[in-house]
């Protein structure tokens, strides 16, 4: 049977930073190429996303956005149907995505020379908007446990200097793809508390999980709610990552003003094309799409781990949450020019490097899996090919 997300759509020539920079970046065509580094999806958002886009284009107005209750309503409904959430109207904020959410919260709770905690490896952007704001990056190495991450609280301690100020968490994990269970979460909200560190929960994947798993959002953890921030948003789960929409979501009311400061003394505020989608896809219908697509994007894990897993050396991280899987090519004995000729010259395949993820990313790959099924076929098929000397 022919799913909704098998078709093939081509993007080039059409502004995709995915599709129209890969041969700039990593010298892959996208006339032959598969561009499976950036991480939004090939796919077009439900049709309820479009519907409410269509009816814009269909009044020809654009002018300033008022009266947002019916867009607060959806992130309230949203996040208590689907997250066990209950989230008041007033605690919501609105940023250009989450990256420029990140660096808010940034520039609201560090000084310069500050200093900035990270899991590592995670998420590369992170990395570059605490250093261009001046801050340091603070890293604590994820433990690689059973094939897949784990936090060490038991090291972290001694690598703390008493600098650091804010801790952001990617939960669920990019690029490794955990869940990161209750117990974890209350050792994180713990290791804030201990270390008296404002804790931002990134969660934009939450709802891109894996059959068999379960979210817990950091808001559920106990006596955490007066350093907490949270951070969510409809762009990965709907791949409307272009409309940059993103929410900051914050119970105490001592660090919402902090933050409301910030965003009035920068003139920030949302654009209508946004709120207008994340209201749409925050529905029944939206949730409808959301359940088909993980069972899709399950498919193509098992697809894409049993293909990689084929070539001797290769293995990949067992894959929870997101579209986002990791591998480690560290056991070839390759050098990172040799690796990266082989998938992306012979493969003329472009992943995210690891490096960039910061400390324990070195020998990874990350590859989005997030396309049609016959791509995520054809990558695994050019990868055993470049490969094909070891098998």
């Amino acid at each position: 049977m022919t799913s909704r997300f098998d078709e093939v759509i081509d993007r080039k020539g059409t502004h995709s930073a995915k599709w129209d920079k890969m041969e700039s970046l990593y010298g892959v065509s996208p006339d032959d190429g598969l561009a499976m580094w950036v991480a939004d999806m090939d796919f077009r958002p439900p049709d309820c996303v479009q519907a409410a886009l269509r009816g814009m284009l269909d009044h020809g107005l654009y002018g300033y956005f008022g009266d947002d209750s019916a867009y607060l309503n959806a992130i309230q409904w949203w996040m208590s149907h689907r997250h066990g959430w209950e989230v008041s109207p007033d605690w919501i904020f609105t940023t250009h995505g989450l990256v420029n959410g990140t660096g808010l919260c940034v520039e609201t709770w560090t000084q310069p020379g500050d200093a900035v905690v990270l899991f590592t490896p995670v998420y590369h952007a992170f990395h570059r908007i605490i250093k261009a704001a001046g801050r340091e990056v603070r890293e604590l190495p994820l433990a690689q446990v059973d094939g897949r991450y784990e936090m060490d609280f038991s090291a972290y301690d001694a690598l703390m200097t008493g600098s650091e100020k804010l801790l952001v968490l990617c939960s669920p994990h990019n690029p490794g793809g955990r869940v990161w269970t209750r117990a974890e979460l209350e050792q994180v909200a713990e290791f804030a508390r201990k270390h008296d560190l404002v804790l931002v929960s990134d969660e934009i994947h939450h709802d891109l999980i894996m059959p068999g798993h379960s979210h817990t959002p950091m808001a559920l953890i106990d006596d955490i709610k007066d350093r907490l921030v949270m951070m969510t948003a409809t762009t990965k789960t709907f791949n409307i990552a272009g409309s940059h929409t993103g929410n900051v979501i914050i119970p105490d009311e001592k660090l919402r003003t902090q933050f409301a400061a910030k965003m009035a003394g920068l003139g920030l505020s949302p654009n209508s094309f946004g709120l207008i989608m994340a209201t749409a896809a925050y529905s029944p219908e939206g949730a409808e799409w959301v359940d088909a697509l993980n069972l899709y994007l399950d498919s193509n894990r098992k697809l894409f781990d049993a293909a990689v897993s084929a070539i001797p050396g290769l293995t990949t991280m067992p894959l929870e949450a997101t579209y986002l899987s990791w591998v480690d090519f560290g056991a070839l004995g390759m050098d990172d020019a040799e690796i990266a000729r082989r998938v992306q010259q012979e493969a003329r395949i472009a992943p995210n490097h690891g490096a960039p993820f910061g400390k324990g990313g070195e020998t990874w790959l990350r590859f989005n899996i997030a396309t049609p099924r016959a791509r995520v076929i054809e990558a695994g098929e050019r990868l055993q090919a470049a490969f094909a000397d070891l098998q």
